[in-house]
């Protein structure tokens, strides 16, 4: 059996019910954020702001991003500070719930911007700690389960965005309110429940035995975790910004709903394939190997669309890369609190490991005039191929590193 303490006692483990009520909040926390940002803020946008909705939107969206990756280290930081998290995380619940129902009153770009900026910092007060808590009460033995139930994040954002939009439910100020309330319904459960059995194992700096763990001690994995990661994000980011543009070159049939069903069934298929592997990373205790193979496979798919000619093909293509890609990302984010080698310093650190989400937003779009006007959507395709690939090699690098004792 895996040594999961320095004290060489039998491993802990964290109770089932933590473990749900973890993956609840986890999901709610995406359910908070998705579908304001994927369909209610561009919709009142386009509402209020006709002409100029796309320069309204993306300033929007760039404030915003801006804001979460700085309130997400520095709330990370500050429960590291307090040393506790379930006070941030229930702060955050509160005021971001508040602030996404006071939208419906903005009438004004500036009053919009403020509000969206407040949101995102209240928001990142929940998320920050959030994460950083279960590197406190989730051991490693139990990471790969974590990623896994991690998967059902996306799927429950896309989930929420889809029942809030059904035609006659509710209007688009009431939506807001619905919002904040599936949140508070999810989030909730895991504070007022939860109850963690404590893992002080896991509250100390540079852990002990860190090769037994699955990362050699010497391999200074964290900066080619976080690159790693960083070159996923990009080529998703990318094919969710320009996917159903190369599907119209390809067939001027193919529609918005379309995509979106495609991106919808893409998230759900990825849940039971990255509890599965996530399962099987903690049993054969080799964390970043099913990395190394989820951004390999996903590498070919990028390369299966940069030369396809069908719709069929591509979404061949994208399936391949798509659920591979969320099957990396989640098991990712719990990988990550294995390789973090400071305790006192996790939110904060966590938070940097954040801007990986907020950066490629910056990236993308320059890749894309940089590439698509002259040479097409297979060149694109084929640099995120490239991408995929080094994230592979990076993760393959921190397998080969010998540990020196």
């Amino acid at each position: 059996m895996r040594n999961e303490t320095i004290t060489g006692a039998s491993p802990r483990r964290q109770s089932r019910r933590f473990l749900l009520l973890y993956a609840l909040a986890s999901a709610g926390g995406s359910a908070s954020y998705v579908p304001l940002l994927t369909l209610l803020l561009p919709a009142r946008v386009a509402e209020i702001w006709t002409d100029n909705t796309i320069a309204v939107l993306s300033s929007l969206l760039f404030a915003g991003a801006l804001a979460a990756s700085a309130g997400n280290i520095l709330f990370g930081w500050a429960s590291d500070r307090t040393g506790s998290r379930k006070g941030w995380i229930a702060a955050g619940l509160a005021l971001s719930a508040i602030l996404l129902c006071l939208m419906q009153f903005a009438e004004s770009f500036a009053g919009l911007l403020t509000l969206i900026i407040l949101w995102q910092f209240a928001l990142n007060m929940m998320l920050g700690p959030l994460l950083a808590w279960a590197g406190d009460c989730i051991p490693d033995a139990q990471k790969g389960t974590l990623g896994g139930l991690l998967s059902l994040s996306p799927a429950c954002g896309a989930l929420a965005g889809a029942l809030l939009t059904i035609p006659g439910l509710a209007g688009p100020d009431t939506r807001l309110v619905l919002s904040a309330g599936i949140a508070i319904v999810m989030v909730l459960p895991v504070l007022l429940f939860g109850n963690p059995v404590p893992m002080p194992q896991l509250m100390l700096d540079e852990r002990a035995g860190a090769e037994e763990r699955g990362v050699p001690r010497s391999a200074h994995p964290v900066a080619r975790m976080w690159l790693a990661r960083l070159c996923i994000q990009i080529a998703e980011a990318a094919l969710f910004s320009f996917l159903l543009l190369w599907f119209r070159s390809v067939d001027e049939g193919l529609t918005d709903n379309f995509t979106a069903r495609l991106f919808t069934v893409v998230l759900f298929v990825s849940v039971p394939v990255s509890l599965a592997v996530g399962r099987w990373s903690d049993r054969i205790a080799r964390p970043i190997l099913p990395l190394a193979i989820c951004a390999g496979i996903a590498s070919i798919g990028l390369a299966a669309l940069s030369v396809a000619e069908t719709p069929l093909a591509g979404i061949a293509g994208y399936i391949l890369f798509g659920v591979m890609a969320g099957v990396f990302l989640s098991l990712h984010a719990g990988q990550t609190l294995r390789v973090l080698p400071r305790a006192s310093t996790r939110g904060r650190d966590l938070g940097i490991f954040n801007l990986t989400n907020t950066v490629p937003s910056l990236i993308v779009p320059g890749l894309a005039l940089a590439l698509i006007p002259l040479f097409g959507f297979g060149a694109l395709f084929i640099l995120l191929a490239a991408f995929a690939a080094l994230a592979a090699l990076l993760l393959v690098s921190i397998l080969f590193q010998r540990p020196v004792r």
